[in-house]
């Protein structure tokens, strides 16, 4: 009976060793950065996520890993995938933490609030990555657009807000004047955009200087201001709109004067019913010239001269 105990306890000995090594190795498995991956309810209103734990530390793998996950079919029919069903990606870019992809026609067959709610699991579940801060599609290598034809632009996570009792977004649709440089860099153009789509949580000020970073679409409209530069802030007071911006603001890659990227912002923020002038900083400070020959002490008031009126897009 003693052997037989010491036997018995071996053996107990010996499966608790190998239980404890099996949770070992579970917690291993389970050791990475948790992700939420996006998907479409089976209703298509609104958006659900579920739990993914990745232990890869390369970014361009992490991306393929997440967009395998978004094919993830639900067992329990929770949720619908779309892609590699019925769109894939056929190909993508990351520059500068702008995150491209390009899918394929189908697409185009996406309408509606369903193809809102596909695009906010995407882009929700796509921003969690370190090196991407904003994202646009493109569809067969074309800037995809609206059903009214709009570009649809950057998208970032917070451009789809969460809804009581859904997670459609409060979209709006504005008409916008933008003030770009001319093809020698010495005056401005007007460009007009109408029917601009946006989240009704962004002011017009912010989405104004948003549109000015990511640069003009219209032939003969050329950018203003380095397409790196963060918005810090955009504010309005008794008319005055403040305008903070990083210090990339302060680095300008293209061949425009001075005086254009300045009055691209004023001219821009002031064609506003509440904007009278624009002070602009740079990481709230104001005691600093924009480079060497344009002072950011004072606010700056519209500038009609510095137009070219011949050469409008």
């Amino acid at each position: 009976m003693k052997k037989a105990g010491h036997l018995f306890f071996a053996a107990a000995l010996v499966m608790g060793l190998i239980l404890c090594t099996a949770c070992g190795d579970r917690r291993k498995e389970q050791e990475g950065t948790s992700y939420k991956i996006y998907y479409v309810n089976t209703d298509e209103t609104k958006i659900v996520d579920r739990e993914y734990v990745s232990g890869t530390t390369d970014e361009e793998r992490l991306l393929e890993e997440l967009l395998e996950q978004l094919a993830h079919i639900s067992e329990k029919m929770e949720y619908q995938t779309l892609l590699e069903k019925e769109i894939s990606v056929v190909g993508h870019t990351l520059e500068n933490g702008l995150l491209t992809l390009d899918f394929d026609e189908g697409y185009k067959n996406l309408r509606g609030t369903r193809e809102i709610l596909v695009r906010a699991s995407i882009v929700r579940t796509l921003t969690q990555i370190p090196a991407v801060e904003r994202m646009a599609f493109t569809v067969g290598g074309e800037q995809l657009t609206d059903a009214a034809g709009t570009v649809v632009g950057v998208m970032a996570a917070d451009t789809f807000i969460e809804n009581a009792g859904n997670e459609i977004n409060a979209y709006e649709k504005v008409d916008l004047k933008l003030y770009f440089a001319n093809d020698t860099g010495d005056s401005l153009v007007e460009e007009n955009r109408r029917n601009v789509v946006y989240n009704s949580n962004i002011a017009l000020e912010k989405l104004v200087v948003e549109k000015l970073v990511e640069g003009p679409m219209a032939e003969g409209a050329y950018p203003t201001i380095n397409p790196t530069t963060k918005i810090v802030s955009v504010t309005v007071k008794d008319g005055t709109c403040y305008v903070n911006l990083n210090n990339d603001f302060l680095n300008q890659p293209y061949n425009v004067a001075s005086d254009v990227t300045i009055y691209s912002i004023t001219n821009s923020l002031v064609e506003l019913p509440n904007v009278n002038r624009v002070q602009i900083a740079v990481n709230g400070e104001t005691n600093i010239s924009y480079r060497e020959n344009m002072s950011l002490n004072n606010a700056f008031e519209r500038n009609l001269d510095i137009l070219d009126t011949g050469s409008m897009p």
